[in-house]
């Protein structure tokens, strides 16, 4: 074990995140998506500053588009903060969602940042190409001047939680659908997550979203680590939701579970679920898919009633954070949030004195 992946409400140095880029994902919605690709970094960058990255040919929209979400919304940044910037650079990406094609970042044995370099398939091979995205880390690790760590596995950011203390939350659903590692058993599959992210236990949820086929039910739908030992949990309360009995069971799982450190955790229910239409398509916006950037926490939301109380949920869990919701109907629409377009770069080196 060479390294620690960090939990996500340490300390960082940025936000990265991948300017939209292919069309065919997003249809008619694709110009809807930049905005709110652009209105989520203007929310992030209240609280720290954003890395922007887009393929060659697209920096100067994403500057512009970025631009006029932060003009739009400059009022944001007064009640957060004092705002930072949102910085554009040039790299090969096929498609947008950092969290899954980008490095995980963690900390090495003597405190400095490295960044750990999964395979991408693009969710099993469902979208065509994935080449430069597969490639993505590497090229991003080197402009951060970042030591890179590669890993033969295949795995996406958005299918692991830590606590930062030895303890890694995941669900069957994805990990081991036979599309990502066939032949991979579920021992070795632990094995290298332990290798690579430094933990020491991994808790295995049964059940991601029953309808994220895209991602194949990845875990930052369903459950989140927000502070040590204390996790949040989607947990709808309507008995006619899809995931309904789905979720009551990966509740049990941790109600039954202990963390690396023997202690049980603290769950809080977030029974809130929200719906909205794009482009004559029903979507369920999640809640849960949030980011917390330095002192904040910004949630997806849909611009409905339930919105409020979800909302309160969060700011109740997460204690002298400030939390904003970001409309993000076209997000879900292309099979994701707020947690999903984001990936948190720490500090350079760990703080050993905390």
């Amino acid at each position: 074990m060479n390294q620690r992946m960090p939990a996500e409400w340490a300390a960082r140095e940025a936000c990265l995140m991948v300017w939209p880029t292919r069309a065919s994902l997003w249809g008619p919605a694709f110009e809807a998506a930049k905005e709110q690709y652009a209105a989520v970094a203007r929310a992030i960058s209240a609280f720290e500053p954003v890395i922007m990255i887009a393929a060659p040919g697209l920096a100067d929209e994403a500057r512009t588009v970025c631009a006029a979400a932060t003009a739009a919304t400059a009022a944001t940044a007064a009640t957060a903060g004092d705002g930072h910037g949102i910085e554009v650079v040039e790299l090969p990406a096929d498609d947008s969602w950092l969290r899954d094609s980008g490095p995980i970042f963690a900390y090495g044995e003597h405190g400095d940042r490295v960044g750990v370099d999964f395979r991408f398939n693009a969710w099993g091979e469902k979208h065509y190409p994935w080449t430069a995205d597969d490639k993505l880390a590497s090229l991003l690790l080197d402009r951060l001047g970042t030591p890179r760590v590669h890993s033969s596995m295949i795995l996406e950011g958005g299918a692991v939680t830590v606590d930062g203390e030895g303890t890694l939350i995941t669900t069957e659903q994805c990990l081991l659908h036979p599309n990502r590692n066939p032949r991979m058993s579920r021992t070795e599959i632990e094995d290298e997550l332990k290798r690579r992210l430094g933990v020491e236990k991994v808790i295995w949820l049964p059940y991601g979203g029953l309808e994220d086929t895209e991602t194949d039910g990845h875990v930052d739908g369903v459950a989140a680590y927000v502070a040590p030992a204390k996790v949040v949990v989607s947990l709808p309360e309507d008995p006619a939701h899809p995931d309904y009995a789905r979720m009551r069971a990966n509740l049990a799982v941790l109600e039954a579970s202990t963390d690396a450190r023997g202690r049980a955790l603290e769950i809080v229910a977030l029974p809130q679920t929200t719906h909205g239409e794009v482009a004559g398509t029903p979507v369920e916006v999640g809640y849960l898919n949030f980011y917390l950037p330095n002192g904040g926490c910004v949630v997806p939301v849909s611009g409905g009633p339930e919105d409020e109380a979800a909302l309160a949920v969060l700011a109740s869990a997460l204690p002298g954070r400030t939390v904003v919701g970001v409309p993000t109907l076209v997000l879900a629409y292309g099979g994701g949030g707020v947690h999903c377009i984001t990936q948190q770069l720490p500090t350079r080196r760990e703080d050993l004195t905390a």
